[in-house]
């Protein structure tokens, strides 16, 4: 009888493998995977001998699940593996569909004004001439904001704007924030084709526009009018739309292609503009593209590690916090890259250092130069640096996995 068991189960998990495009979302109780290179023990979310901001996390979860909140804020901090979108949304579509929300909404730069990729969930438009600006190498100019980019025009008149995608679990929003410059030399309005009047209040010292709307919307257009030429240039740093009307997963993936671990704290408006996000949980997941530098020095490293640790808590004291390890990855397609395995290292001291968790994705990859293996199992590019999108879906569905672990087996201390 219990073969005849072991065989039925096994032919379940193969049917799940094939519903899933040979991946399914791994129970924990099962610890496996359709993949053998991969360390499936590694799946789970180590901690330092504090992790009373977990605990508060794990509550406010508690708190959504019975009605008591609405809203629990994610943002994710990275490269191109974060600016891509895949990864950072199949862990927060986890969390919606988990707890069956619909509700929060969306961080989301202007990626596509930008002319660049971005996240599936929402759109960008407009009809004016824009320069996109990044905190990294030459594409560098100040001011920035909390995703490392912005955009700025001189035009005379133009219309840009935001609207969610039928990709988005969240459809709609009923307030806006506008981040942005505070220029005396232009002039934005809401556009006149709209028949709702919002009510506007400008926060200037925390950088952004914020319009509230009597019905929930899911797409506003916006008219930008230069008064004058002796004023600066109109910069655009990104919009959130917010649904508080129901419940659910704020989502700000804060990703710009080439970022660092120093990247972000070339941002001068980071600091201000993350605590209008009120995020609950962070992911950062810098490193490879440190890593890829012949010059990378682990004390550097760990120093701007440090040092954006610090301006996120300073932001708000209470958020929680994990890093990922760096994924592992080839340097030209050809060279095994040794350097991960020192990053890797680094964030269990970071770990200890500021009370923070650690996901150790490297390990579970397989370690040093498992990513070979995973581009061999169509899971990862033909760089050796970035996944596929079935690699990316992977990734979230693992991370929320190793999170949810943790969850349940500290649902006893919470309630």
């Amino acid at each position: 009888m219990k073969e005849r068991s072991f065989i039925k189960q096994l032919k379940l998990n193969l049917i799940a493998i094939i519903s899933f495009g040979c991946f399914f979302v791994i129970k924990s109780q099962d610890n496996v995977t359709p993949y053998p290179f991969m360390n499936m023990e590694y799946n789970h979310l180590c901690f330092s001998r504090d992790s009373s901001n977990f605990l508060k996390l794990y509550k406010k979860l508690e708190d959504l699940k019975s009605k008591k909140i609405n809203r629990v804020a994610i943002a994710h901090f990275g490269g191109s593996h974060v600016q891509a979108g895949t990864w950072s949304t199949t862990f927060v579509n986890d969390f919606q569909n988990d707890f069956k929300t619909v509700g929060g909404g969306y961080f989301v730069f202007p990626y596509k004004i930008a002319k660049t990729n971005g996240q599936a969930f929402a759109t960008t438009f407009s009809n004016g001439t824009w320069k996109r600006f990044r905190a990294i190498g030459q594409d560098f100019c100040s001011p920035l904001g909390m995703s490392a980019l912005s955009i700025s025009t001189h035009d005379s008149v133009t219309n840009f704007g935001v609207a969610l995608t039928k990709k988005a679990i969240c459809k709609s929003f009923n307030s806006i924030k506008v981040y942005h410059n505070f220029t005396d030399g232009f002039e934005f309005m809401v556009d006149s084709l709209h028949n709702f009047q919002p009510i506007r209040t400008d926060f200037k010292e925390q950088g952004y526009t914020l319009l509230n709307f009597e019905l929930p919307v899911d797409s506003i257009n916006f008219k930008l009018v230069r008064k004058d030429e002796a004023h600066q240039d109109f910069i655009l740093f990104g919009f959130s739309l917010d649904n508080d009307i129901q419940s659910g997963f704020y989502f700000a993936g804060l990703g710009a292609n080439g970022a660092a671990s120093g990247s972000f704290l070339r941002c001068l408006d980071l600091s201000s503009q993350f605590s209008s996000l009120k995020a609950d949980l962070v992911i950062i997941s810098l490193g490879v593209n440190d890593t890829q530098s012949k010059n990378f020095e682990r004390e550097e490293y760990i120093e701007n590690y440090d040092s954006l640790i610090t301006v996120l808590k300073k932001a708000n004291p209470d958020v929680a916090i994990i890093l990922t390890t760096t994924t592992d990855n080839f340097i030209k397609r050809k060279t095994s890259n040794k350097r991960t395995i020192v990053a890797r290292d680094a964030m269990f001291e970071l770990m200890e250092k500021h009370n923070i968790a650690v996901w150790d994705l490297f390990s579970l990859m397989g370690g040093y130069k498992s990513m070979m293996k995973w581009q061999k199992a169509g899971l990862a590019g033909r760089d050796r640096v970035h996944f596929s999108p079935k690699g990316y879906v992977l990734l979230g569905n693992l991370m929320y996995e190793a999170f949810n672990k943790s969850y349940i087996a500290n649902q006893k201390q919470i309630n």
